[in-house]
């Protein structure tokens, strides 16, 4: 007699949430500070008429912006898996990390225009004032940036690490203001103010353009640059039983969740279920992929065209 169906509840033997306990804790510290900050350094701004100042002091609101998406992310990627988010939401986390960075490019594109129109039209500083708050702003970001890092190797995120390329922008651009700073109070010549701008922001696109990279490959499912494919395939084809391995796939959910799924033809003297629970063993032990699918299959009877034929005339043989 055939058993009763269980509830629709969905059974996930890995959980598709995160608690990222050490990580909510930093952003929230964190985005306290700066948003304190991005308000003395926009009224500083104004004030000294700086344009190395005010590009940082935009670059703080981005980052008051980022940190934001990066709790959303968090908080987010608490919420359990349903039947229509079988992953659950995890990848947010990514669409945060790919939102920040291309905010960072955007940003740094602006800071470099105005850099340029400030060559042609200096406009006089009050170098004293942008020397303090730069100095302020110079020990906030090394603190926020020792925050961060030390959470970065407490728990593996994109989107902290996105946050801290901010950051990190953020500590070069208070340096870059205060070595503008000195040099326009020793030589007077204020075209050093744009040309620091323009630095930073070079250094500030590139951080941009990394996190844009690492995300967009995620969110394109390609194969994460720490597995090669093609040696996780002649591993499993060296496992007992396995012809042939094809139609593999092996993407990232979020920055530490990997899943791979693959067919493989087996002989038809094994015990299919014996040859799935040995790879995913090895799965496990040398690449640490603990959510894989694996489909076991026979040429014969489930054609793959002319491929599926050699290896239908192996097992006649």
């Amino acid at each position: 007699m055939k058993s009763a169906p269980l509830p629709s509840t969905d059974y996930h033997h890995l959980e598709h949430a995160k608690v990222q306990s050490s990580s909510l804790k930093t952003l929230w510290i964190t985005l306290l500070l700066t948003l304190f900050f991005t308000i003395v350094e926009i009224v500083g701004g104004i004030m000294s008429r700086s344009l190395a100042l005010l590009s940082d002091s935009a670059h703080m609101i981005s980052d008051v912006i980022a940190l934001g998406l990066s709790m959303t992310a968090i908080y987010m990627a608490r919420r359990a898996s349903n039947s229509r988010y079988t992953f659950g939401y995890l990848r947010f986390e990514i669409i945060a990390s790919f939102l920040n960075g291309l905010a960072l490019a955007i940003i740094s594109i602006g800071i470099f225009i105005e850099g340029v129109r400030r060559f042609f039209n200096p406009v006089d500083i009050d170098f004293q004032l942008m020397l303090i708050i730069s100095s302020i702003g110079l020990v906030v970001n090394i603190v926020l940036t020792i925050v961060l890092s030390r959470s970065m190797k407490e728990e593996e995120n994109l989107n902290v690490q996105s946050a801290l390329w901010h950051f990190i922008g953020d500590l070069l651009s208070s340096i870059g203001v205060i070595v503008s700073a000195l040099l326009i109070y020793f030589t007077g010549m204020i075209w050093f103010d744009p040309f620091i701008s323009i630095v930073i922001g070079c250094i500030i696109f590139l951080g941009g353009a990394r996190i844009i990279r690492e995300s967009y490959c995620i969110l394109m499912e390609a194969v994460p640059d720490k597995f090669d494919l093609e040696q996780i395939r002649a591993d499993i084809h060296e496992v007992e039983g396995v012809e042939d391995v094809h139609e593999m796939h092996l993407w990232a959910i979020s920055s530490d969740h990997y899943s791979l799924t693959a067919h493989v033809f087996v002989r038809e003297n094994i015990q299919p279920y014996c040859v799935i629970l040995a790879i995913n063993e090895t799965l496990k032990e040398k690449y640490n992929i603990t959510h894989s699918t694996i489909q076991t299959e026979h040429a014969d009877i489930h054609p793959h065209g002319e491929y599926g034929k050699i290896f239908a005339k192996r097992s006649r043989t």
